[in-house]
């Protein structure tokens, strides 16, 4: 059996079902979600040598709304702020449901 897979499946299911029993998957999935937006926008910011008062004067913001939106820890952001700072970067928000 290899390290990826249990008797029941993958490791990864096993992992959600504890969260969900815990109480704490839909938290857990916001905070990692929130950590690779941030990710993105940090990655193309650097491929495109922005620094954080430009990216905060295309968003037209501050660069303490800014700040905060790269904060991997902070997971409260709007989707008004996500579109801003992907069209700053040249590209789009792209959500679905699944």
């Amino acid at each position: 059996m290899s390290k990826r897979t249990t008797k029941k499946g993958r490791v990864g299911s096993a992992f959600d079902d504890f969260l969900k029993d815990e109480g704490t998957y839909e938290a857990t999935q916001a905070v990692a979600i929130k950590r690779v937006l941030a990710w993105q926008i940090e990655k193309a910011m650097k491929e495109q040598r922005l620094t954080k008062a430009e990216m905060a004067r295309r968003m037209d913001t501050s660069r303490s709304q800014l700040d905060r939106l790269l904060d991997p820890h902070l997971d409260s952001v709007t989707l008004e702020t996500l579109a801003r700072a992907a069209r700053a970067i040249g590209r789009q928000v792209k959500l679905e449901l699944v």
